[in-house]
């Protein structure tokens, strides 16, 4: 099969980190960590394993971190190479080992990625997983398959940027049946937008910001309208699509991304700016929650600005390895910031049947496919994802 793999290399990774952000051709290069290669498909690793074709697979930020060397080496101890790329699926089940019940062949099914205990066939779970909180485990070294956190991070389950994957029974879930596979590839990163909205708990007569709207600022819209929010939502979104898509799916005021940002937001929050001798203005009140859905810098700097005093910042982008923060404003108004990072499986199940509810709204996002064969493409529309008006840009291995 063909399956488009990541491949470790040193002299790679510092080329892409250090190069790539000069010469971009040099990410679909033969210096690249990334390759189109003819593979054997991953072997069914036990009785409760099934075979996925898949059908649509999504790019994420955390994909285009690791092809760019852009994001932090934290994960590195815990995934093993060469893996292919790929947890955000919508496929179909072409194979079963003996003990399977919870799907069938034929089944559309979406995946949920985290490989944890039970899926690692680990009888005595980890703490976290007998918590029901398997995003978490941290048995993500042992078991039946080899290091590997999520699915398209371990060398031995395969990923969705390819022709087959192997995925344990618990980590699929079946498709409604009328649901649009554009919808069906997003029940993944709405499933982590969703995990980001209840750890929020938003006051139902309050004030939430939501800044950066692409595919994860949009779907955390979906998720706050999704599970019934009546808070007024604000969301700042730098490119026009960005924009209609935030109106779309229930922001009730947008503001551009520009120079007058701030003084936008400041004045739909109703608060004063205090200018500084240097640096970004202070502002007292704000946002009962500010999502930040980007996790730069200057986004989560100006996400603790805007959140008022024992308010709530969640990140929900992968922050990598920000700089330019000022933690005073965290301090200051005793703010209570979360990492929000994915789903357990009950709120994947509850983000299966919320999307359904809502596929008009969430299949448009989906703006662009290629095949595997035309990977450099494909990496350049979602790199550029803002100037190619393509919020959400997948794979399409089949075509």
């Amino acid at each position: 099969m063909k399956a488009l793999q990541y491949v470790k290399s040193v002299p790679r990774y510092l080329a892409s980190r250090y190069v790539g952000s000069r010469i971009e051709r040099l990410y679909t290069s033969g210096f690249s960590t990334v390759r189109l290669v003819d593979m054997p498909p991953p072997a069914l690793p036990g009785t409760r394993w099934a075979r996925v074709r898949p059908i649509l697979s999504g790019i994420c930020g955390s994909d285009l971190a690791t092809i760019t060397a852009k994001g932090t080496t934290y994960f590195s101890p815990f995934v093993s190479t060469p893996f292919v790329f790929g947890h955000e699926v919508v496929g179909e089940v072409v194979e079963m080992a003996a003990d399977v019940a919870r799907v069938r062949v034929g089944d559309r099914v979406a995946l949920s990625p985290p490989l944890h205990c039970e899926v690692r066939g680990i009888a005595e779970l980890c703490a976290e997983c007998r918590a029901g909180e398997t995003g978490h485990c941290r048995n993500v070294m042992g078991g039946v398959v080899s290091a590997g956190i999520q699915t398209g991070y371990c060398r031995d389950t395969g990923g969705g940027w390819s022709g087959s994957l192997v995925a344990h029974e618990l980590q699929l879930h079946l498709v409604p049946a009328g649901m649009s596979d554009e919808a069906a590839v997003l029940i993944e990163p709405f499933s982590c937008c969703l995990h980001a909205v209840e750890r929020a708990h938003v006051p139902s007569e309050g004030t939430a910001v939501v800044l950066g709207c692409g595919t994860i600022g949009a779907l955390t819209i979906a998720a706050l309208r999704a599970s019934g929010s009546r808070c007024r939502l604000i969301a700042v979104a730098r490119y026009p699509h960005q924009m209609a898509a935030a109106r779309n799916l229930g922001a009730d005021v947008v503001i551009g991304g520009g120079r007058s940002m701030r003084s936008d937001l400041a004045r739909e929050l109703g608060v004063e700016l205090h200018e500084t001798e240097l640096g970004p203005p202070t502002s007292l009140g704000g946002a009962d929650v500010t999502f930040d859905c980007i996790a730069s810098g200057s986004t989560l700097d100006d996400a603790m600005r805007f959140t008022r005093s024992r308010g709530a910042v969640i990140v929900v982008g992968m922050p990598g390895v920000p700089d330019g923060v000022d933690w005073t404003a965290m301090w200051h108004k005793e703010i209570d910031v979360r990492g929000s990072y994915t789903s357990d499986e009950p709120t994947f199940e509850r983000a299966v049947a919320l999307a359904a509810g809502i596929d008009a709204s969430l299949a448009p996002l989906v703006g662009a496919r290629f095949p595997l064969e035309e990977w450099p493409a494909a990496l350049r529309s979602a790199l550029h994802s803002g100037t190619s008006g393509v919020m959400k840009t997948a794979f399409a291995p089949a075509l």
